[in-house]
């Protein structure tokens, strides 16, 4: 019975190819975007290489500086986290990284741009790079100002042209420090490992940022288990409740924070006090759901007039003694088939956009990829849309009179 269903489903969608063409052209594109959304989503907060402890890792991502006349908001400073963010209850091992920034290089008359992060050893401990050459520096280099750097394959290919680069010496930011690591390219939308040349923190030129409330620094809390997540942030909150400033008028507010929850904090709380992760994620939910629900209504439509057209068609099969069921189980084999091809289509056209973005260079260092656990629900809500969209109208073209549906009547 289901061949037959099958077969028949077949004729009606090659046979209508209008109809079929907007409903392929609905699934497939919806799917399109939802996959290559969701791509970028997990590339900016998904456990992905180097953050491969992610799942127990939270961060000083931005902290706002307030007072009674104005609001700076940024990233954390040196000194903040420094002095008052060590040690934090729950915490397995704490690192501070600045922000990566644009420096600039000459190498035989030509300008390279690239991105220099300064961090401490620890950051490498905590992130595990791949390493195509050498090490990381140690803690004991970021203490003792050592001219060192780990640098990017793409940053070795641009000043080496490719060749080893281990031991080497490269100028960048005004400075020349010694090669003692390659590292795989990271994604720029990794923000936390993204970089094309890191060196130590000891190695900046000024000290005054040692002593910074705000700036441009974040700090990373690899907890010993993700049990330990409230334990943490109530101790670093704790520490920032009592934190005495320069000015008796001003507060200091942050948090100790998942990427997402930073995220949620900097979008949706008044004055970065509150993280919102749950309004966050209904937010893009209901989104989704949203944009996934307008081409079901058009489907609802497209369907209704397909399923119109074919009155005659009903009266016959409905004067030769077929059952209720077999009508209505027909039209629902035909929009599962329907929305199978265009999953099927929109899986396709999103590997090729991907495949064309990490190609592009649009994202420096991309390498987006499907999530088949977004494509499984999203076709799953396909199916069910597919389902709902076919099952009134089919029962309702099911009920018609014979001799009224022979005769092209629909009521």
């Amino acid at each position: 019975m289901l061949a037959n269903y099958l077969r028949i489903a077949w004729k009606v969608l090659t046979r209508r190819k209008f109809y079929t063409a907007i409903s392929l052209a609905g699934v497939s594109l919806t799917l399109l975007v939802l996959l290559v959304a969701a791509a970028m989503l997990d590339s900016v907060f998904g456990a992905q290489a180097p953050e491969v402890h992610a799942d127990r890792t939270l961060g000083a991502h931005a902290m706002t500086l307030r007072s009674e006349n104005w609001t700076t908001g940024a990233a954390a400073g040196y000194g903040f986290l420094d002095r008052e963010a060590r040690d934090l209850d729950g915490v397995e091992r704490m690192s501070i990284h600045q922000k990566a920034h644009s420096v600039v290089s000459y190498v035989d008359g030509r300008k390279i741009t690239s991105y220099l992060k300064r961090t401490d050893g620890d950051y490498w401990r905590i992130l595990s790079f791949r390493f195509l050459e050498g090490g990381p520096y140690t803690e004991a280099d970021d203490k003792s100002g050592n001219a060192v750097a780990v640098i990017n394959a793409a940053t070795r290919e641009r000043f080496f042209g490719g060749a080893p680069a281990l031991g080497r010496e490269l100028e960048a930011d005004g400075q020349l420090f010694r090669v003692v690591g390659v590292v795989d390219d990271v994604s720029f939308m990794r923000m936390v490992a993204f970089s094309d040349i890191w060196v130590p923190i000891g190695t900046a030129r000024s000290t005054g940022f040692r002593s910074e409330m705000i700036g441009d620094f974040v700090g990373l809390f690899l907890a010993k288990s993700k049990a330990d997540f409230p334990r943490i942030k109530d101790d670093f909150q704790a520490r920032l409740d009592r934190l005495q400033l320069p000015d008796p008028g001003s507060t200091l507010s942050g948090g100790a924070d998942t990427l997402f929850e930073s995220t949620s904090r900097e979008l949706l709380s008044d004055g970065n006090r509150e993280s919102h992760p749950l309004l966050l994620g209904a937010i893009l939910g209901a989104l989704a759901l949203l944009f996934m629900t307008l081409p079901a209504l058009n489907l609802v439509n497209i369907n209704l007039s397909r399923i119109l057209e074919r009155v005659s068609e009903i009266g016959v099969r409905r004067a030769f003694g077929a059952p209720r069921r077999a009508l209505v189980a027909q039209f629902l084999v035909e929009n599962v088939v329907l929305t199978l091809i265009g999953a099927v289509l929109g899986l396709v056209l999103a590997a090729a956009t991907l495949a064309a973005l990490n190609r592009s260079g649009v994202v420096p260092y991309s390498d987006f990829a499907i999530n088949f656990r977004v494509f499984g629900w999203a076709v799953g809500l396909s199916l069910a849309f597919a389902v709902l969209s076919g099952v009134l109208p089919a029962w309702r073209m099911s009920r018609l009179d014979p001799v009224a549906a022979l005769s092209g009547r629909s009521l």
